[in-house]
């Protein structure tokens, strides 16, 4: 038997390119799946469709999520934003970290009294490498990622010994409408492989139903953020062909 059998599921982001295999996924572990996008889900039991930069939207899922509070909340809902930081608009700005990590914590919130109430859940928050390696023309969406990685980490302590875990899945980049045509061209110059989407939702699924603190997807990318992290020096240089490439080919 599954350990997913019989659970429920809110997953975010369910119609996307990563959200909708996982949808599908939880699915044929015997989870009913409540799928929330801005398009129709077709890989749920349920869906909403639902815009959550709007405020009445995400307030109205979070006051339903503290009243009918599901085993599982999977937050892959994503927004991203490639080029220089000078060239970014307030709003675009605004929008990615919304949805990247307000949207988030927000629903984390609305299911954490609950789920301790209840003495069990698990709070699935999706992440990217990008956050534990941040990459240059890509600074808000590795800093929104580098929050929510921090936002799972305290959660977790937090929440330690109540019954509620909470999992933090790392992937790399992904074969998915996520990329732009810029994007394509920059993992290109910097040699940087993008997964399946199908592969990589099968390692969080399986991270979900393992109740994993933490996943990080690729044996070096993993070396890269430990290094990243003690000694970033080591990074700046490593990164600067990449750097000289990207400014020729998008400055």
């Amino acid at each position: 038997m599954s350990p997913l059998e019989g659970k429920t599921a809110v997953v975010t982001g369910a119609a996307g390119g990563i959200g909708a295999p996982v949808a599908r996924m939880l699915r044929e572990r015997g989870t009913h799946v409540l799928g929330v996008d801005r398009l129709k889900a077709t890989e749920c039991d349920e869906c909403l469709v639902a815009d959550l930069a709007d405020d009445t939207a995400l307030q109205a899922l979070c006051a339903r999520l503290a009243r009918e509070t599901p085993d599982i909340l999977v937050n892959v809902a994503g927004v991203m934003r490639f080029g220089l930081h000078e060239t970014q608009t307030l709003g675009a700005l605004s929008l990615l970290y919304r949805i990247n990590l307000v949207v988030p914590a927000a629903l984390a919130q609305a299911v954490c009294g609950p789920m301790r109430t209840r003495g069990s859940g698990q709070i699935v928050n999706i992440g990217s490498v990008l956050g534990a390696i941040p990459y240059p023309w890509f600074a808000a969406y590795s800093s929104s990622k580098a929050g929510l990685a921090a936002l799972s980490q305290a959660l977790r302590r937090e929440l330690d010994a109540t019954g509620v875990s909470v999992t933090h899945v790392n992937p790399r980049a992904a074969r998915t409408s996520f990329n732009t045509t810029e994007v394509e061209r920059f993992l290109s110059l910097a040699g940087m492989a993008a997964d399946e989407p199908e592969w990589v939702a099968q390692r969080i699924v399986a991270a979900i139903a393992a109740r994993r603190p933490h996943l990080s997807i690729g044996a070096m990318e993993r070396v890269y953020a430990a290094i990243n992290a003690l000694v970033p020096a080591v990074i700046d240089n490593g990164l600067k062909s990449q750097v000289r490439k990207a400014r020729a080919a998008f400055s």
